[in-house]
């Protein structure tokens, strides 16, 4: 599986709307400002002073709300006196400077950009607070009214930076499995305390990470698992698995683990997430071996 195709099989991400994945803290844009590859992700607040400009995309009306950056040099040197500029000169020295900001946000949104004027004010209603980054440093932030149309352009899953602690470090619940094979119900209604099944693939088949039900970690990668009604040999102890482990697997091969484990480890039998017994592993003679110690009835 690819990384992408982990994620949005996750609960959290799994048909995450727009509005959940532009609230995520791993939200991040790529984009280009003039010749400069940057990332663009929502600031925690709101600036508290702006020149706010009145632009279409296309058939919407947004309020864009400069921020004063020294990245602006020749704004940023009258911007304690522009109210006192004329408003034509003003947009045309936002239109040289901001330049290369209006045509990344013309891509970014896939619409055509055009500014009006001047506004009033920075808008009602909900806003984008917007930080531009680059080679991990800030350039400027600026704001930007919301519509249903940007959040849906901003808002995707492929935005999403797989790299980020909030998505790498969320625990996922795993357990380890050892064998699966095919048994009849006669033979399996039959087993009892004391018995013992044989497991020739232990030692020399690799073990498996069945994670969160979803998916099959192994040294090949990741694959989405489905329980195909096997008797499975797991682990009595619970792993955890982060999502980033799941995301590394699947971009580099990990080592197989075919070793056995230690005599007596705890083990169950489950078909379908039910327990069918409990035991711990052994052998019969030179063959590993799952020996029962209780049956679930």
């Amino acid at each position: 599986m690819k990384q992408s195709e982990i994620l949005a099989a996750l609960p959290q991400w799994n048909g995450a709307s727009s509005e959940k994945i532009l609230s995520s803290p791993a939200w991040a844009m790529p984009c280009r400002l003039g010749d400069r590859q940057c990332v663009m992700r929502l600031g925690a607040t709101a600036p508290a002073e702006t020149l706010n400009l009145s632009v279409r995309l296309e058939e919407d009306e947004h309020v864009l709300g400069i921020v004063d950056s020294p990245q602006f040099s020749e704004l940023h040197s009258i911007w304690a006196a522009r109210g006192d500029v004329p408003e034509p000169i003003l947009l045309a020295l936002v239109e040289k400077e901001c330049g290369p900001l209006l045509q990344l946000l013309e891509n970014a949104s896939r619409r055509q950009l055009k500014v009006s004027g001047l506004a009033a004010t920075a808008g009602g209603g909900k806003k984008f607070c917007l930080e531009l980054f680059a080679d991990g440093e800030s350039l400027f932030s600026f704001t930007l009214t919301a519509s249903s149309a940007l959040e849906r352009t901003f808002g995707m899953m492929r935005f999403i930076d797989m790299s980020h602690p909030s998505v790498r470090e969320v625990p996922l619940q795993a357990e380890r499995e050892y064998a699966a094979f095919a048994i009849s119900a006669a033979d399996m209604a039959n087993i009892a305390p004391g018995d013992a099944l044989l497991l020739p693939e232990v030692g020399t088949t690799p073990q498996r990470l069945v994670v969160d039900g979803r998916f099959v970690l192994s040294g090949t990668g990741v694959a989405a698992w489905k329980d195909e009604g096997l008797i499975r040999v797991v682990g009595m102890d619970g792993v955890t698995v982060n999502t980033g482990d799941l995301l590394d697997a699947a971009e580099k091969e990990l080592s197989d683990d075919a070793s056995a484990p230690p005599p007596n480890t705890p083990m169950k039998l489950v078909r379908a997430g039910a327990v069918c017994a409990t035991g711990r592993f052994g052998a019969v003679g030179t063959q590993p071996a799952f020996i029962v110690d209780d049956v679930a009835r």
